[in-house]
């Protein structure tokens, strides 16, 4: 299917803040999000409706997700679909919603990213090691934190780094979080020092190396670009994406540090937006690990290989560099709720686009990208957004 570069556009975004724990369950925090987004672009329908969400089915013994929010929202007798891509889950919500639009099956269609970790913290890291090979990987101890530890290593021992090479990372994202007040560390300021004297979680990655568990929902609303200036003065066009796999298991790639799913999603995505990658003002990249972070800045192509930590280290990423990342905090710092993830982060690349960033707002920003990974790299979806 042939799909017009600036087809679909949002006109509306609704967040909860980001919370070690949100007292409402999964409907209700799904179905306040739905309402926000809704009142935000002034519509009181939809016609589909769908719901990121990874781990309901292991922390809450919920499935059928996506109807039972609807319900919950009043929005009865509505396409309702829940949708997962593991950690990537808020990011295929968002692709589905996008499709949904563009193939004319949907006039109005809402992505919604929803996640409650915090229930059965004890569950979550078995929880998430799913995403990994359940016969080849999962039963040797693997999980998304050793796999990420283990790039980490890799990549310290080729490059000849130290792991306080990446502190750049953390201390980005929580100077960041500080201005957003969705953000689960909105009011904590994080130096050098504390990075690097943080917990070994798995060697060598610290505490201040992975994001956070927590809770959260936010939600987008979506509509034919002819008709979004109907609903909103600010629309923001979504002029590109892709999804693209890679190899399932780390261990099956050519070279375990180069994010092969990453570099052909956004050279995909660029091509379809007929955006060049300097024209990007800034990118939400899925910043769980800082390790991540650094090898999807290579992917990408903003960084050589064995480069990417220094866009970090010397300040290029900061709110006034020359290629803003996680502006609003990312995964690290606005938290993780994996299924509403990437949803908060369009929500926030809206907030920029549209000059409501607050404290946090960059000067002109045209052109965002987002890119989201589900598990270990083997699933990568880039986004494209412009005014």
């Amino acid at each position: 299917m042939s799909i017009p570069g600036d087809a679909v556009s949002i006109v509306g975004i609704g967040m909860l803040p980001v919370l070690r724990a949100h007292r409402p369950g999964l409907r209700q925090l799904g179905a306040e999000a739905v309402h926000k987004a809704m009142a935000d672009a002034g519509v009181d329908h939809a016609d589909a409706l769908f719901v990121g969400n990874m781990l309901a089915d292991e922390l809450q013994g919920q499935k059928h997700l996506a109807t039972l929010i609807a319900d919950e929202a009043g929005l009865y007798g509505i396409e309702a679909l829940q949708v997962r891509a593991a950690t990537a889950t808020g990011a295929a919500a968002l692709r589905m919603a996008y499709l949904a639009v563009a193939s004319g099956q949907a006039e109005v269609a809402i992505a919604l990213g929803v996640e409650k970790m915090s229930s059965h913290r004890d569950q979550v890291v078995a929880a998430l090691a799913k995403a990994l090979d359940a016969e080849l990987e999962v039963p040797t101890g693997a999980t998304l934190l050793s796999q990420n530890a283990k790039l980490m290593a890799l990549y310290l021992e080729r490059y000849g780094l130290s792991i306080t090479d990446f502190d750049g990372f953390a201390l980005n994202a929580h100077a960041n979080a500080n201005h957003n007040p969705n953000a689960l560390f909105h009011d904590r300021t994080v130096t050098a020092t504390q990075v690097d004297d943080s917990p070994v979680v798995s060697a060598p990655l610290r505490l201040h190396d992975a994001a956070p568990i927590c809770d959260g929902a936010a939600a987008v609303v979506l509509t034919r670009t002819g008709q979004a200036r109907a609903f909103t003065d600010l629309p923001v066009r979504m002029l590109g994406a892709s999804v693209v796999t890679d190899r399932f298991r780390i261990a099956d790639r050519a070279d375990p540090l180069y994010l092969a799913a990453s570099a052909r999603s956004v050279r995909d995505a660029f091509r379809r937006a007929n955006v060049h990658r300097s024209d990007v003002g800034l990118f939400e990249v899925h910043d769980a690990f800082s390790i991540m972070s650094c090898l999807i800045l290579e992917a990408t192509g903003f960084a050589a290989p064995g480069d990417g930590w220094r866009l970090a280290a010397e300040g290029r990423i900061r709110l006034d560099g020359d290629l803003p990342v996680s502006t609003m905090g990312g995964l690290k710092a606005r938290g993780h709720p994996i299924g509403a993830s990437a949803i908060y982060q369009t929500c926030e690349i809206v907030q920029q686009l549209t000059g409501r960033a607050g404290a946090n707002q960059l000067a002109d920003p045209r052109i965002a990208l987002l890119q989201s990974v589900g598990g270990a790299g083997g699933t990568v979806l880039t986004h494209i957004f412009g005014t």
